[in-house]
C-alpha cells in the first residue's frame, strides 16, 4: 500500500513527540560546551544556507574553510566572505546565549537588545567592507532604518520607518508570548512570529538573516534545534511567506516543524543517544553506507532489522542493531554470490 504525505497535523504531532523523547528519555538539548560537535555542524549549515537564500554563492566546503580557519577558499567578492563571517559569528553568539544566556538577560524568551545584537553581529562585518549605499550614520547594524521601504513585487509593503520603534516593541511582546497555552499549534505561531517581523522590515539591509537567527534562538529557548532552510527550498520558503502575509501560516509553519525534526533527528539524537538507546529510524542514517531510514523501515517490517514499533507506528531501533544489522546483510550478500550458495 502506498504511503501517502503526512498531513500537517501529523508533521506536527511527529515534531512534539521527537521533543519530548528527548526531554525525557535523553536529557533535552545539550549545551554546546558539552556537544560541541552538533553545535558546530549546525553552525556551517545555517551559515551557508541561510546566506545562499540572499545569494551569497560560497559552497559548504568554502564556507567551511572561512569559519574554522580564516581561509578565504576561491575568488569570491570580499563582500560574500564577510556575509558569511558576519553570520556565523552571529549564528554562534545565539546558540551561546539561548542554551546559557548572560546574567543581563531578561529572562523573557526574548528582549530588544537582543534582537538588535543579533543584526549587529550579523551584519557589521559586511557593513565594514560593503555598507548600504542609502544608509545614513544612524542606520549602522543594530539600528531601526531611517528610510521607507518600496512595495515588494508580491504587493507587501513595509510600514513607515517612524512606526518601526512601536511595532518592535510590540513585536517581542508577541514572541514572549509564546509560551503561553494556546490552541494554535506552536510551528504555525512561531511561522507568524518570524513572518511577523519580515513585515516590519526593521533594518535598511539583512532582515532575512536577521529574522531567520531570531527564530532559531526563540527556537533554542524554548528547548527545540534551531530551524535550517535549505538553499533548494527558497521558492518553498519564498511561497510561504507571502501566504503567510495574507494570513495562512499553515505552509510556512509546516516548513519550520519539517526543519526542525529534520536537525533533530540528523544532529542532535545521533550524538547524545547511546549505542543501545532505541530512537527513530530517521536519526539511524548514515550517509556514508547509503542506507536510508526507507531501507531501514523495510528491513525492521521484514524483520531483518531487530526494531520495535511505538505506539504511534514509529519504527525505533538502535545504532548497534543497526550495526548488527548492516553486518548481517554483507554475510548474506557475500554467501550468496559464492558459488553453489
Amino acid at each position: 500500500m502506498a504511503r501517502g504525505r503526512p498531513s500537517r497535523q501529523a508533521i506536527y504531532a511527529r515534531l512534539e513527540e521527537a521533543i519530548n523523547d528527548l526531554d525525557t528519555r535523553m536529557g533535552g538539548l545539550p549545551n554546546p560546551a558539552e556537544a560541541e560537535e552538533i553545535w558546530d555542524e549546525l553552525w556551517h549549515q545555517e551559515a551557508h544556507h541561510s546566506t545562499a537564500l540572499e545569494g551569497n554563492t560560497l559552497v559548504l566546503n568554502e564556507v567551511r574553510k572561512l569559519l574554522d580557519e580564516g581561509r578565504a577558499v576561491g575568488s569570491k567578492e570580499l563582500k560574500e566572505y564577510m556575509e558569511v563571517v558576519g553570520y556565523g559569528a552571529a549564528a554562534k553568539w545565539v546558540y551561546g546565549q539561548a542554551l546559557e544566556p548572560g546574567g543581563w538577560t531578561t529572562g523573557d524568551l526574548l528582549s530588544i537588545q537582543e534582537v538588535r545584537t543579533v543584526h549587529y553581529e550579523a551584519m557589521t562585518p559586511v557593513w565594514n567592507v560593503a555598507p548600504h549605499s542609502n544608509a545614513t550614520p544612524a542606520e549602522t547594524p543594530g539600528n531601526w532604518r531611517k528610510h521607507d521601504i518600496h512595495p515588494f513585487p508580491e504587493g507587501m509593503t513595509p510600514p513607515p520607518f517612524p512606526e518601526v520603534d512601536h511595532r518592535m516593541t510590540d513585536w517581542v511582546r508577541g514572541v514572549n508570548e509564546l509560551r503561553e497555552e494556546s490552541e494554535v499549534a506552536l510551528p504555525e505561531r512561531l511561522a507568524k512570529v518570524h513572518n511577523d517581523f519580515e513585515r516590519i522590515h526593521p533594518y535598511l539591509d539583512g532582515n532575512g538573516r536577521a529574522g531567520r537567527l531570531l527564530l532559531n534562538l526563540i527556537l533554542v529557548r524554548l528547548g527545540y534545534p534551531p530551524a535550517i532552510v535549505f538553499k533548494n527550498e527558497r521558492t518553498k520558503y519564498l511561497d510561504a511567506m507571502r501566504k503567510a502575509d495574507k494570513g495562512d501560516y499553515g505552509p510556512l509553519g509546516e516548513l519550520i516543524a519539517r526543519a526542525v525534526t529534520n536537525n533533530l533527528y540528523r544532529f542532535v539524537v545521533p550524538a547524545v543517544a547511546g549505542p543501545a538507546r532505541l530512537v527513530p529510524l530517521a536519526s539511524l542514517i548514515e550517509a556514508k553506507t547509503g542506507v536510508t531510514a526507507t531501507a531501514l523501515r523495510a528491513a525492521a517490517e521484514r524483520g531483518r532489522l531487530r526494531a520495535q514499533k511505538s505506539d504511534n507506528g514509529t519504527w525505533l531501533s538502535s545504532k548497534k542493531w543497526v550495526e548488527d544489522y548492516q553486518r548481517d546483510k554483507h554475510k548474506r550478500i557475500n554467501n550468496a554470490a559464492k558459488p553453489g550458495a
